[in-house]
């Protein structure tokens, strides 16, 4: 059972097992944050939960399968009936989903990248309300990036996902105020994490921009988690609210 005793702010990350998720899990633990992150069942989930532990007893990992109503509704009701309060909340689960023409790519696919960037996130929310409410300032950052507001061929699912995720968290900022909920996006920039790789791997027939990805890589253009969770720790942990509903870029913190 998760305590519902809380010492110190507790922080929700979801994508948590891997790149920066699991580098904003890490570096929120070694600040002394209470940290509970969400991820499909893993290898890394279990090592990050060894590794949070290390830092403070209340710090744990949950399984949880954004593209799964039942997993999210689970794991979130099992923070609110054992967390009083919660601090913050970083959605950063995300994936690329189908990259082809949007005339042709499986319906199930395309719903389901809506479905893990965006839908999940308005439910996984909905059900820690109570526990956001109770925190006198609870800072909600969501994981943007430049396909919210620039379109990519080939990417439709992802850039209306991440669109939708931005206006979303616009929405929060305006609603959550009065409840002591704030909310910002931020684009965290060219990160070298599995998705890169996955970009990569696809054929120019299905993306007509995958050399330029690979030049990103070759180049060393690509930025190390790490380095993007600490030049993102700030605005996370101590995001104010004339800051809230503003979308941000990593490049300018």
């Amino acid at each position: 059972m998760l305590s519902s005793i809380i010492m110190s702010e507790a922080y929700i990350v979801t994508g948590a097992s891997k790149g920066l998720g699991r580098s904003i899990c890490e570096l929120l633990a070694e600040n002394g944050y209470v940290v509970i992150g969400l991820a499909r069942d893993s290898k890394e989930l279990k090592s990050l939960g060894e590794h949070l532990k290390k830092y403070n007893d209340e710090s744990r990992v949950l399984v949880c399968d954004m593209s799964n109503g039942y997993d999210v509704s689970e794991a979130g009701k099992q923070i609110v009936t054992n967390f009083s309060r919660i601090d913050g909340v970083i959605h950063n689960a995300g994936i690329i989903g189908p990259v082809g023409s949007m005339f042709t790519t499986a319906t199930d696919e395309w719903n389901n990248t809506i479905m893990v960037n965006l839908l999940s996130i308005q439910h996984l929310t909905k059900i820690l309300y109570p526990a956001m409410a109770n925190s006198e300032h609870c800072r909600v950052t969501t994981i943007s990036s430049g396909a919210a507001v620039n379109s990519l061929h080939s990417w439709s699912a992802y850039c209306a996902s991440k669109a939708g995720l931005d206006m979303w968290t616009r929405s929060l900022a305006d609603e959550g105020a009065r409840h002591g909920i704030s909310a910002v996006s931020v684009a965290p920039g060219i990160v070298d994490t599995g998705m890169q790789e996955t970009i990569r791997s696809t054929s120019k027939e299905d993306f007509p921009m995958v050399e330029k990805f690979i030049e990103f890589y070759n180049n060393g253009d690509l930025v190390a988690p790490e380095v993007v969770a600490n030049a993102l720790f700030e605005l996370i942990t101590k995001h104010n609210f004339e800051q809230s509903g503003k979308r941000f870029d990593v490049r300018d913190l």
